[in-house]
């Protein structure tokens, strides 16, 4: 069983499609997704976190269907949204445990594992701050920690590295590729490099659809030093995404 199976995936927002029959297969391991702006990258990680309900075709998660009983599936789902709102009188550790509590952990667990997901952000000297005194860094790596509070089958990730410093990043990177060996981890970024360091294979979108599914060698592969890019990653990403558009990019 896959973590993510997704048939002929559509989600329409207002007049467009802005996934357009996209079908995919995840399992554990760290997934990158990447594309332009407006590629639906946002609207697919908020489909796949039982945001946004699919307009049609079918969507599987974790062996159930996204259109059924997502109580049970929402307990193992870890989700990061480019935005999230908090209070922000809570302190650091106060939010993580209400958001543990939201994903109905058991109580007896909740108090160990805020302690190990701070830790593993690098906020346990934090845990006691009151949200508004952060930074917009650490901010986002509260996102991460109660994204992972729950131990996540499935961990969907939206822009997770923005705010954070080189060396925040690196320690991210490692912190995935840990989460990886045990758990489906989606990772939308703009960043290819992140992708390049800490993913296992790059699911690539353009205007809702999938164009490249592969490894990030073999990304690499497909540009030439004609395509606009600083490492031939960046180089293969410039070169699908401009035929896909059928121009020059």
């Amino acid at each position: 069983m896959q973590a993510i199976e997704a048939d002929s995936l559509v989600v329409r927002l207002g007049k467009r499609n802005a996934v357009n029959g996209l079908s995919l297969r995840l399992g554990q391991g760290v997934h990158g997704l990447l594309g332009p702006n407006g590629a639906g990258k946002t609207t697919l990680i908020r489909t796949l976190a039982t945001v946004q309900s699919p307009t049609s075709g079918t969507l599987s998660l974790l062996g159930s269907p996204a259109n059924g009983k997502l109580r049970p599936v929402r307990r193992r789902l870890g989700y990061l949204p480019q935005h999230f709102g908090y209070y922000k009188r809570f302190k650091v550790r106060e939010f993580v445990e209400y958001l543990a509590w939201l994903k109905e952990m058991p109580s007896a667990r909740i108090p160990g594992a805020v302690k190990t997901a701070l830790e593993r952000v690098g906020l346990t000297d934090r845990a006691e701050d009151r949200m508004k005194s952060l930074s917009g860094g650490m901010v986002r790596r509260v996102g991460i920690a109660q994204a992972i509070v729950n131990s996540p089958d499935v961990l969907l990730l939206d822009e997770p590295t923005v705010g954070l410093d080189p060396a925040q990043r690196l320690r991210f990177r490692e912190l995935v590729a840990e989460l990886g060996r045990s758990s489906c981890v989606l990772i939308s970024t703009h960043l290819v490099e992140d992708v390049a360091a800490a993913c296992t294979d790059v699911v690539l979108v353009s205007e809702g659809s999938l164009v490249f599914r592969g490894t990030p060698a073999d990304l690499a592969t497909a540009g030439t030093t004609e395509h606009v890019g600083d490492s031939p990653i960046e180089r293969g990403y410039s070169a699908l995404i401009s035929a896909n558009a059928g121009g020059a990019w």
